[in-house]
């Protein structure tokens, strides 16, 4: 019986931290690894059915330990559901002026999460494009693997 108990427990504690109720969407895009033109966009398409929620979004990029430079720049395309758009310039550092790297590594790769907006509202209801591009200046980027989208609940009312 006790075994059984504990055996309870665990699966519940399991479940209960398996799902993130903090977190709205999160997808993640591949992209050419060895060299991601800036023609290629990766796409994100986000339903939204609620405008009075706040949410924080952010950004994951993957990067290859042999990603030659310390940061990265990325051109964001929003366009909202009735067919205007905002665009946005945005630099990601990814390691300090020595080479350590900021994000998580696993393996060959390293993950590093930037906050794009926090506490943003959607101004309106439907579907929601984000086209991310390459912003270097290379004309193909090598050592980038993913890019990933995730937009959270925010804690603030």
């Amino acid at each position: 019986m006790k075994r059984l108990w504990i055996l309870a427990v665990v699966l519940l504690t399991l479940m209960l931290t398996a799902c993130d109720g903090s977190v709205y969407y999160d997808e993640g895009r591949s992209v050419d690894e060895h060299g991601w033109l800036p023609t290629d966009s990766v796409y994100f398409d986000v339903d939204v059915d609620d405008t009075n929620r706040i949410f924080n979004f952010l950004f994951e990029v993957r990067n290859s330990v042999s990603y030659p430079y310390s940061n990265t720049f990325l051109f964001i395309r929003t366009t909202f559901p009735d067919g205007s758009y905002a665009q946005d310039t945005m630099e990601y550092p990814l390691a300090d002026p020595s080479g350590r790297w900021f994000g998580r590594r696993t393996g060959r790769y390293i993950d590093t999460r930037y906050y794009f907006r926090r506490n943003a509202r959607f101004p309106m209801e439907g579907t929601y494009r984000f086209a991310v591009t390459n912003g270097m200046r290379d004309s193909a980027v090598a050592g980038l693997k993913d890019i990933s989208l995730r937009i959270e609940y925010s804690n603030m009312k």
